[in-house]
This record gives structure tokens, C-alpha cells and sequence, in this order.
């Protein structure tokens, strides 16, 4: 199983990028999907995630209204559209995928996932 994130990088404040996470070697459409992020210092923490079929979408409360998730069942990919950036966005975002989450639902707490994507640096600075 391979999880790789792809599209991370420097971006000013209130600027946008879209995050991807290909998925290979799992059948993609039976797994719950996760992004979260590490800062320097800090612990992992939960960003968003997105159930199997894309229908149930989860949060953080620090991120509403600003990031997006998305998944292409066709394309074993899942997104995470970052707009409105603020220099506390700046992290490592690692993708995850669930296998065991129900139907239409997904999961916040790290320790739930079965595998984990290697990270891409997002830093948010002028």
C-alpha cells in the first residue's frame, strides 16, 4: 500500500493550494479518508476527513469554511483544497486511509488508521 501526497509547498497568507493524495496497492472506494498535519513542535492533529463514498465530510473547527475534502473513487485520489491560508496552516499533511470506518462516516483520531502517506510541507509565510 502506497499513499502519496503530492502539491504542497510556500504560499503567502490568504493564498490557496490543493493538496493529493494518490492511493495504490488497496481497493480505494472501501476506505475512509483522512488528512492531518504535524507544525514544527506540535503534535499531529486532525484536519478533515471523507467517507468512502464521499458523502460524509468532517472537519476541524480550525479549518471550516476554508479547506475543502474531496476524493475521485476513479482516480484513487483524495483532495484537500486549502484557501485562505494563515501562517498557522504551516505543517507537514499527511493523508490517511481507514479501512474500518462504517459506511458514510469517517474518523478523526490518528490511531483508527491502518496506513499513512509520507507528508508534504505546506508553509504559509510572506
Amino acid at each position: 500500500v502506497q499513499l502519496v501526497e503530492s502539491g504542497g509547498g510556500l504560499v503567502q497568507p490568504g493564498g490557496s493550494l490543493r493538496l493529493s493524495c494518490a492511493a495504490s496497492g488497496l481497493t480505494f472506494g472501501s476506505y475512509a479518508m483522512g488528512w492531518f498535519r504535524q507544525a514544527p513542535g506540535k503534535e499531529r492533529e486532525f484536519v478533515s476527513a471523507i467517507s468512502r463514498s464521499g458523502g460524509s465530510t468532517y472537519y476541524a473547527d480550525s479549518v471550516k469554511g476554508r479547506f475543502t475534502i474531496s476524493r475521485d473513487n476513479a482516480k484513487n485520489t483524495v483532495y484537500l483544497q486549502m484557501s485562505s491560508l494563515k501562517p498557522e496552516d504551516t505543517a507537514v499533511y499527511y493523508c490517511a486511509a481507514d479501512f474500518r470506518a462504517l459506511p458514510n462516516t469517517a474518523r478523526v483520531y490518528e490511531s483508527v488508521y491502518d496506513y499513512w502517506g509520507q507528508g508534504t510541507q505546506v508553509t504559509v509565510s510572506s
